[in-house]
């Protein structure tokens, strides 16, 4: 099985997502901003990187997880992704797109524009660190709902 975690920016909420179903960080409490921080794939893409599917490890049950900056136009990107899929080959119930838009909050998006899109780095990436952290079990949940329809 194939699962794609995507967002907006696939810095944050899409990133996360994929540290927690890797077990990378924890499902059962929240991290610390350090933790968060120490990610090394948060908060870290750039323009170069919006559409693409970048691998971020392999599960416990040997399903591949990667990330997807798709950016405002999901309407688009995913049926997109859905099709190249099956035209070169794949099985439809191979692959698994997850949305984890419904884990961002204000927060998020603020802190996550300032950093990314204005290059504030210092100003932004505390504030998209401590806006997750607020919505780390929305995310969790996001996860766990995703492991039940895999496994």
């Amino acid at each position: 099985m194939y699962i794609i975690y995507h967002c907006v920016g696939g810095a944050h909420s899409s990133a996360i997502a994929s540290a927690i179903h890797l077990g990378i960080l924890p499902n059962n409490k929240k991290p610390s901003l350090k933790d968060i921080l120490s990610l090394s794939y948060f908060d870290t893409l750039n323009k170069k990187d919006q559409g693409k599917i970048i691998f971020r490890g392999i599960d416990e049950n040997g399903h591949k997880v990667f990330t997807l900056s798709r950016q405002f136009v999901p309407h688009l990107i995913i049926p997109a992704i859905k099709d190249a899929w099956e035209l070169a080959g794949g099985n439809k119930n191979e692959l698994l797109l997850v949305s984890t838009m419904d884990g961002v909050n204000f927060l998020m998006k603020i802190g996550g524009f300032s950093s990314r899109r204005l290059n504030l780095v210092t100003f932004g990436r505390p504030i998209v660190a401590y806006g997750t952290i607020l919505a780390y079990n929305k995310l969790v949940k996001i996860v766990e709902n995703t492991k039940k329809l895999i496994n």
